[in-house]
């Protein structure tokens, strides 16, 4: 009985297949763009290939809107047509799996765009601007593509700041974080995107086109 977890949140897209006790059995991975809805589905087939596969596991965000929109919709599916359950797994979830024996909170920066971060902290998600991300209340460890930038303005300001080298995510962390879940007796949280800004996407100024006759 295996797991399959994907993540496409970052900036490349990563797959991994997990025995029932969390032990990796393989991993595959491809860049976000350009041809992701091509490429993760023969990486899903790969995986999948001669597997008993029992759970799909994929990473809900935040991250890139592309990204997570592709890998959640192709989990969906992929899960529905085996009749297995779909577990949802967040990005702070994810990294928590990574330091297994971090005592303190953990705060992930992840770039969202140019000079702004989401930053997942003790529950709660936000989108800063680098320049004005906030100030700790008490000692932290920051992960993260963007966990240096972090703690580097946490440290500015005075906190107690531990970097970690969690950097992007590994889908192997969405796997355990699932297996976690089911292990604990948890119904699966539900596989929908994480967004935290809204789309850039304006609507035209003269209003959209009727529809057509």
């Amino acid at each position: 009985m295996s797991l399959i977890a994907l993540d496409a949140s970052g900036p490349r897209a990563g797959l991994a297949l997990l025995a029932a006790d969390g032990v990796v059995q393989g991993r595959w991975s491809a860049p976000l763009k350009p041809g992701l809805i091509e490429t993760l589905p023969l990486l899903l087939q790969e995986a999948a290939a001669g597997q008993e596969i029992t759970d799909v596991a994929i990473c809900t965000g935040p991250g890139s809107f592309t990204g997570l929109r592709t890998s959640i919709a192709l989990a969906q599916g992929f899960a529905a047509g085996l009749g297995v359950p779909l577990w949802g797994v967040g990005a702070a979830e994810a990294y928590r799996q990574a330091l297994p024996e971090l005592t303190r909170p953990l705060w992930v920066g992840i770039r969202a765009r140019r000079g702004r971060l989401f930053l997942l902290r003790e529950g709660k998600v936000g989108a800063f601007a680098d320049e004005a991300l906030p100030m700790s209340q008490g000692p932290v460890a920051t992960a993260g593509e963007e966990a240096p930038l972090l703690a580097a303005a946490l440290a500015a300001k005075g906190a107690d700041v531990m970097l970690t080298s969690a950097r992007l995510i590994d889908a192997a962390w969405i796997g355990r974080a699932a297996l976690a879940q089911k292990l604990a007796g948890r119904a699966p949280a539900a596989a929908l995107p994480l967004y935290v800004d809204p789309p850039e996407a304006k609507l035209p100024a003269a209003g959209l086109r009727p529809a057509p006759v």
